[in-house]
């Protein structure tokens, strides 16, 4: 199967559970009494906001009552030790202190089941997931100050250098070779221009491919490998109301969520994924680049040559959202809405950053690092 044929079937494979089919996986799977269940927005899986009810004859009555049940799209689940990986990375973060979810295991003390239906015309197999909900607003939905931007940044290096540690006898299906979400990976875009009209919009990716393979894939020896989250959006990072030690109002992150997207990557691709997803709702998308990138180098300071890739490589993140979300929309336009999101303000942003140019991007941004002075060798 041709790489663009195996992202055509996992848009066209996004399970279809009903409410009600839900609710009973969580009981045979898990165990759990549901008391309600309301679907959550996704991309290719299907996720439910599930509440238990908690009763005398629990066997565990003062655990969570709320849940996410994540169901895997059928191509997904054909790759169950990577789903596996992924959750035990889960796991190995929280006990590290970061703020992600705890997995429920099922009746037969799994972090993950493989669960076959029958659909008529064939039998379907889904990995499916139970994970603790976070509580939290979207960074997406709040005004970010450099502050929080500094935070998100170091956030990320946190993450990647935390990773270093992590070990799993399946980890190596984290290197996934034609993963389209993998930063490597930009030039497969060319196999889903169609889906774009042929207008300006379509020529600046196609500029951004080719500045991306002379500029970029050169330079990969260069970089220092490790994975990556890659997914480091402004709407899988949650926040919460917090005060400084000034008293000042402010917010802290209290959530990642999606890990689907790991992978063997870069640490300058998870500063430039995190830079790209925390500029779509700024008011000021330019000086974004600077706060964040402090925050990543107050743990992992860049070397000349992955700084030098950096602005591109934000170009080339734009790019694969918008591609993929007008590809994912041939597919599902009734998902439209919530594919749409980064499209809202991401053409402009792209254009903007290509029209000032490299250079001038670039410093604004690391004078804006540069001015966190001591911070960043914190």
């Amino acid at each position: 199967m041709s790489c663009g044929d195996e992202q055509q079937s996992r848009a066209l494979t996004k399970p279809t559970f009903s409410d009600v089919h839900a609710s009973a996986l969580v009981e045979s799977v898990f165990g759990l009494k549901v008391s309600k269940v309301q679907p959550l927005p996704s991309y290719d899986d299907q996720n439910f906001h599930v509440y238990i009810s908690r009763t005398k004859d629990t066997s565990a009555p003062d655990g969570p009552t709320e849940y996410v049940l994540k169901i895997s799209n059928t191509e997904s689940s054909k790759t169950p030790d990577l789903i596996e990986v992924q959750s035990h990375s889960i796991l190995f973060l929280r006990a590290a202190g970061f703020p992600t979810a705890s997995m429920c295991r099922t009746k037969g003390d799994n972090i993950t089941s493989l669960v076959s239906v029958d659909s008529g015309s064939e039998i379907k197999s889904y990995v499916v997931r139970l994970m603790t909900y976070l509580p939290g607003r979207r960074i997406a939905e709040v005004s970010v100050s450099p502050r929080l931007l500094y935070d998100v940044g170091r956030l990320a290096a946190r993450l990647d250098k935390t990773l270093e540690t992590f070990h799993h006898p399946k980890v190596s299906s984290l290197r996934r070779e034609n993963f389209i979400w993998n930063l490597k990976n930009v030039p497969l875009l060319e196999k889903y221009l169609d889906a774009l009209d042929r207008n300006r919009n379509r020529e600046i990716i196609q500029q951004v491919i080719r500045l991306f393979k002379d500029e970029v894939m050169t330079k990969l020896n260069h970089f220092r490998e490790c994975i990556n989250h890659g997914d480091l959006n402004d709407h899988n990072i949650l926040i919460e109301p917090s005060k400084s030690a000034t008293g000042d109002a402010g917010y802290q992150v209290s959530g990642i969520l999606d890990f689907d997207d790991m992978s063997y990557g870069y640490y300058v691709f998870e500063v430039a994924i995190t830079i790209m997803y925390m500029m779509i709702e700024s008011e000021s998308p330019i000086q974004v680049g600077g706060h964040v990138l402090a925050g990543f180098e107050s743990l992992i300071p860049l070397t000349a040559v992955e700084r030098g890739a950096v602005f591109l490589l934000v170009c080339s993140r734009f790019c694969q959202s918008l591609v993929m979300a007008a590809h994912a929309c041939q597919l599902q336009p009734e998902n439209k809405d919530y594919l749409m999101v980064t499209a809202k303000t991401g053409w402009k942003h792209l254009e903007l950053m290509l029209d000032m140019g490299q250079k001038a991007v670039e410093e604004i941004w690391f004078e804006t690092a540069r001015s966190y002075g001591s911070e960043v060798s914190l």
